[in-house]
């Protein structure tokens, strides 16, 4: 812990958005650990965030400024640790670097730290796969006896909090979303093996509706690669990542096998375990390491999670499809006899082809309703356009409580399309609750 802790003690550092996932937690933690001084500085109350305050109060050390941000935290201190959700052009990022201080973000910051202590990093992002791929790389590498992190866009995990597990044959898998790699661009770092399985529009509404910002920032997960580095990346986006110019030739995999038989459904999930096992020959892995491990691979909970049986249908859980293309994946990968729960908040994308998909492969179709999920509003207008039948729930439990009373066989699927908020306050809690409902029938 002592050596982890260096770049911080004794210091005074501004961590700019707590957040409710988990990951701001761990960070205000570790450097409350570390004998940092801590001022935590948050948009929302006290109230709003008031588990992830009552877990951080013990320490003397941290101070609160919730409610809004104060230009005095920017000024006179060492570092300002920022969230991923905060934007780079931010008044108070802004201020920070008037004043001479240093912006990081905390992932980032871990790879920066990892690499310098000779561990390999392992970047993987997409707009869809990302967190398939990297779970399987992370299994294959603990079931081969491998020292091996996971950290990145992983729900309530502090990726900075493990820096005192890292040494010089760590293998660190890292899930990076587009915000995330914001920081390896500030900080001018990339993976040693960085792993891109697509790009598709999402996030549109923070990007201005620009997919070139968007893919900008995911760029940085290849700009500053170094020879010797490996750039595995998916058929659709090669031609994409190409006309970037990478400083790594970037590599399209060849399918796996057919004889290779994955308990996950579907051929994105072949894709991603194709990218899976290219980084893992890279990271020294045999075939039969790599085939054993990826045919026990049981998937990451909501992607494509199938939850449980009951009175002849299956329940799947795709909470975490919050694109019109993560529920297309879906649909082709059950490919019929589905009752389809979709719906939420507005993202801005177009749904002709999501409405196709569902004209062609779903059964019966609900729709989430709320006053704040004009997603859902502007999908009911689409299927009045062409004529898709669709009954509507107020509530979760009221979806399933449909879908259960009207499919006796085929699947029940779980699959948005949109984001979460109105209905809940993250996507993370619409997932438990979707298992509590699922569990309790």
């Amino acid at each position: 812990m002592r050596g982890a802790c260096t770049p911080f003690e004794g210091k005074k550092i501004t961590l700019l958005g707590l957040g409710l996932l988990g990951r701001g937690v761990g960070d205000a933690e570790f450097l409350a650990k570390c004998n940092a001084r801590l001022v935590v500085t948050d948009v929302k109350t006290r109230e709003q965030l008031q588990d992830p305050v009552a877990r951080l109060e013990k320490y003397p050390n941290i101070e609160f400024h919730l409610g809004g941000h104060r230009a005095e935290d920017f000024s006179g201190i060492d570092l300002v640790i920022k969230a991923a959700g905060v934007p780079l052009d931010s008044p108070e990022v802004a201020e920070a670097k008037k004043n001479g201080v240093q912006v990081a973000m905390s992932t980032a910051f871990f790879a920066k730290s990892a690499m310098e202590m000779g561990a390999t990093v392992v970047g993987v992002t997409g707009t869809r796969g990302k967190s398939t791929t990297a779970q399987m790389i992370v299994e294959v590498l603990k079931a081969a006896g491998k020292n091996v992190l996971l950290g990145g866009n992983v729900r309530g995990v502090s990726t900075l909090a493990m820096l005192p597990d890292v040494s010089n044959d760590t293998v660190a898998v890292l899930e990076l979303d587009s915000w995330q790699l914001q920081g390896f661009g500030d900080m001018k770092i990339s993976p040693h093996i960085a792993v891109f399985t697509n790009l598709m529009p999402d996030h549109l509404n923070y990007y201005g509706g620009d997919m070139e910002k968007y893919f900008s920032d995911k760029a940085n997960l290849f700009r500053y690669q170094k020879p010797g580095d490996f750039l595995f990346v998916g058929k659709t986006v090669l031609e994409k990542i190409s006309a970037a110019q990478p400083p790594v030739a970037p590599r399209v995999l060849q399918p796996i096998p057919d004889d290779w038989k994955l308990k996950i459904l579907g051929e994105h999930n072949r894709e991603n375990a194709s990218l899976a096992a290219a980084a893992l020959r890279a990271l020294g892995c045999s075939e039969k390491e790599i085939r054993d491990g990826l045919e026990r691979f049981e998937g990451v909970e909501g992607r494509l999670q199938f939850v449980r049986e009951v009175n002849g249908a299956k329940i799947y859980n795709d909470n975490n499809a919050t694109t019109p293309e993560a529920t297309i994946a879906a649909l082709e990968a059950l490919a019929k006899n589905i009752t389809l729960i979709i719906g939420g908040s507005e993202k801005g994308l177009d749904l002709t082809a999501l409405v196709a998909s569902i004209r062609e492969h779903a059964s019966r179709v609900i729709i989430l309703t709320h006053e704040k999920y004009e997603g859902s509003a502007r999908l009911a207008g689409e299927f009045k356009k062409v004529g898709v039948a669709f009954q509507e729930a107020d509530s979760l439990q009221k979806a399933v409580d449909i879908a259960m009373r009207e499919t006796t066989q085929g699947v029940v699927l779980f699959s948005p399309a949109f984001a979460s908020f109105g209905m809940f306050k993250n996507e993370y809690e619409r997932n438990d609750e979707f298992l509590r409902i699922v569990r309790a029938l």
